[in-house]
């Protein structure tokens, strides 16, 4: 009997070291195969590193080469038109990239194109709003940070700003205008200056707003005239949705030469290098994360929404604050408002709580291409709740006006 049962108890740990010997084994192997694998990930710009909007993207590129090492190689493309997408996505096809980021709007349906045709590479789409449409393809896939949460701050340091301008008597209550220099009546535009507007009037209650459209997204010189016109209208805080300095440049000059009361807040850089006596703070998309996500994903051959998990649906992915996905940047402490960093810091909390709701109070948005659709915000407008790209769309009536 007892040799049974120490029979029993030789092969019994004989088979546990087996087992364990072949886990071991197996990690090792997967491990190895894991380290020897390498792909090649392929860039698509519309601009080039002299842009600020390219050069976030592009800033991220760099960090994905120095976080994955020798398991990738990247090629970018700069410089390439929405009409040439296409030629520049079979370029890096050709080049047997496995990965592919493309950056702007305007690249969405050639993405979508590519990637319907080459099914074992992956395509992702950054400020899109079509992976979950028809058809839907399990390698193409949309992802934008919820920049609604860095304009509202930013609105809130200007407002912060302009009340100190009331209470400083420089700056009447009934004369608390600020200017938007805008791009495109486009959703992601309208969501942006919506947001910095409501920031504002979470300090400032009776401001207003006047937005000029440039109809282009990146002229320094129509951009500068669009900040100088809204200046000469009396705004005493400028704001943009364009790419270049210009905006700022043009309250510095209003500021420092024509003895202006006009402060400005940037987007996607910081503008204080440029506009020293005016530039607030700036807010931008910190595209790394999701840059470096998706690459992993392929890497270990799963799926890019395994890896990065954020509320949305398939294929479509959006992160805030909570994710460092977005970013408060150029704040200039020599001329922002006493306990501004303060208030900017307890409001990101909020964001990371998901404790603060910002498209709401007693408002009426219009379509600006369709009068007769409308929203009432004393029901809130939850954005990014569907998609990662904006999708609010509404002109606030009587507060802002737009041209």
């Amino acid at each position: 009997m007892k040799k049974f049962f120490f029979n029993r108890y030789v092969i019994s740990l004989f088979s546990t070291i087996l087992t364990v010997a072949f886990i071991v084994g197996a990690m090792k192997i997967v491990r190895k195969n894991y380290a020897e694998k390498k792909i090649k990930v392929g860039f698509i710009y519309i601009g080039d590193t002299g842009t600020a909007y390219t050069n976030n993207f592009y800033r991220a590129q760099t960090e994905l080469e120095d976080a994955m090492g020798d398991t990738i190689e990247t090629v970018a493309k700069f410089n390439i038109t929405e009409s040439t997408c296409s030629e520049a996505l079979d370029d890096l096809i050709a080049q047997n990239c496995n990965l592919i980021f493309t950056t702007s709007y305007g690249y969405g349906e050639a993405t979508k194109q590519a990637a319907m045709a080459h099914p074992d590479i992956q395509f992702c789409h950054a400020t899109g709003s079509n992976a979950n449409t028809e058809p839907i393809l399990a390698n193409y896939h949309n992802f934008m940070g919820t920049i609604y949460e860095g304009r509202y701050i930013s609105g809130v340091v200007a407002g912060l700003k302009l009340l100190e301008l009331i209470e400083s008597g420089k700056v009447k209550r009934s004369k608390a205008k600020i200017g938007y220099v805008a791009a495109f009546p486009y959703p992601e535009v309208i969501s942006g200056y919506t947001a910095f507007f409501l920031g504002v009037r979470s300090v400032v209650s009776e401001s207003v707003m006047k937005v000029k459209y440039t109809n282009t997204w990146s002229n320094h010189t129509s951009e500068k005239k669009c900040a100088e016109s809204l200046i000469e209208e009396g705004c005493v805080i400028i704001s943009q949705h364009s790419d270049t300095t210009g905006p700022a440049i043009a309250c510095e000059e209003a500021s420092n030469n024509q003895g202006k009361v006009v402060f400005h807040v940037g987007y996607n850089q910081s503008m204080a290098d440029v506009a020293p006596t005016t530039s607030l703070v700036s807010s931008r998309i910190n595209w790394t994360p999701y840059i470096i996500g998706a690459t992993r994903a392929v890497l270990q051959g799963r799926k890019i929404e395994h890896v990065i998990k954020t509320p949305l649906r398939s294929n479509d992915c959006a992160l805030g604050f909570s994710n460092d996905w977005i970013e408060i940047i150029g704040l200039n402490q020599l001329i922002v408002a006493k306990d501004t960093e303060k208030e900017i810091n307890r409001i990101i909390k909020q964001f990371k709580s998901n404790d603060i709701s910002v498209f709401k109070g007693n408002y009426t948005g219009v379509n600006p291409f369709d009068e007769n659709d409308t929203i009432d915000l004393r029901k809130p407008f939850i954005e990014n709740a569907e998609q990662s790209a904006p999708a609010f769309h509404y002109v606030l009536k009587d507060v802002i006006s737009a041209e």
